[in-house]
């Protein structure tokens, strides 16, 4: 008896629970699969969204969530996913073939410079592959004293001086202290903010599994923050941002500590630090920290470019305007950044 035949879906709202379950499901897929993504890159974003899934005998055997991002600045491109470290296909051979070939003919069809997929490790070795990316995860272990033992020295030293310093940590109900200090941060970098709704879209869509944990001074004053997903047995910290006065009393370094220490306490089996540009100062953070690098494959399929964008602050291109918008009012950086960044992804 013949196989029934494989075919091509676009996601609707009916299909969010088995989609959802496939995904927690599949070992290839991450958090970045779930079908939140699309409400949230749609609404927040105005971005366009293609979540396609193979299915064959009415059961998803594979998922690919695309967006499309255009922009007269950084160009026109259908990606897997803006705003995601991880994305492309997820699920068994036959259907991550199918969706490929299905998404190659959707740029085609949208005319799109580029096609971009997310993917945690290189899948054609012909596509062109920007390397420019690594992800940190490291096993968290069972006991709490086993998992302070394996931060190395020095910077086990920091958080021990966190400790020292009478540092707090806490679960916010609201991402207000974790933008305060995320808005801030970035304007010292030269980059534009996300919008607040963004984030208190997160923690809706999220629920339980987006949580902003903030760390205090003994007089209760906010010092450093971040927020953090959660999927499967993993803890992914996202999104951060510091005062100034953090680095003194290495409430960063008690920052993640007290994350590790709560997920573990969740029952998380895996730390996820997230991807940084090689070379760079939370590149170093991370290794210091005893976390590996491990290099992001992300691939493309070019159209009507001839090499890779590099739409980043490491671009030379950009470095004028970096140097401008840190001299920008916070309020004002704040009220202009969304329309940027929206188009960056």
């Amino acid at each position: 008896m013949d196989r029934a035949p494989m075919v091509v879906k676009h996601f609707t709202e009916a299909d969010r629970a088995r989609w959802d379950a496939f995904v927690r499901e599949c070992p290839d897929a991450t958090f970045f699969h779930l079908s939140a993504w699309q409400g949230i890159i749609r609404d927040v974003f105005r971005h366009p969204t293609y979540f396609l899934y193979a299915e064959r005998a009415g059961d998803i055997v594979a998922v690919l969530p695309l967006a499309h991002v255009r922009s007269r600045l950084f160009g026109n491109a259908l990606t897997s996913l803006p705003f995601c470290v991880y994305g492309g296909v997820a699920g068994g051979p036959e259907g991550v073939a199918e969706l490929e070939q299905a998404a190659e003919a959707l740029a085609r069809r949208l005319g799109v410079q580029h096609l971009e997929l997310r993917n945690l490790t290189a899948r054609h070795a012909d596509w062109p592959r920007q390397d420019l990316y690594a992800t940190f995860r490291k096993p968290i272990l069972a006991d709490e004293e086993a998992n302070l033992n394996a931060i190395p020295r020095k910077q086990r030293a920091m958080v021990r001086k966190g400790i020292r310093n009478g540092l707090n940590a806490e679960l916010d109900a609201n991402v207000d202290r974790f933008f305060a200090l995320y808005a801030d941060n970035v304007l010292r970098h030269g980059t534009p903010a996300l919008p607040k709704a963004f984030f208190e879209r997160l923690r809706r869509d999220f629920g339980h599994d987006c949580e902003v944990l903030t760390v205090t001074d003994s007089d209760r004053q906010p010092l450093s923050s971040v927020l953090t997903f959660y999927f499967r047995d993993e803890v992914l910290p996202y999104y951060a941002g510091d005062a100034v006065a953090a680095r003194e009393v290495a409430a960063n370094d008690f920052k993640y500590w007290e994350l590790m220490r709560h997920a573990c306490a969740r029952g998380c089996r895996l730390f996820d630090f997230g991807r940084s540009k090689v070379g760079t100062g939370p590149y170093s953070f991370k290794k210091n920290w005893g976390f590996e690098p491990q290099p992001l494959s992300y691939e493309y399929r070019l159209y009507k470019r001839d090499a890779i964008p590099q739409n980043n602050p490491m671009n030379p291109k950009y470095r004028g305007f970096i140097a401008v918008w840190r001299r920008l009012p916070l309020r004002v950086a704040n009220a202009l950044g969304p329309h940027i960044v929206r188009n960056l992804g």
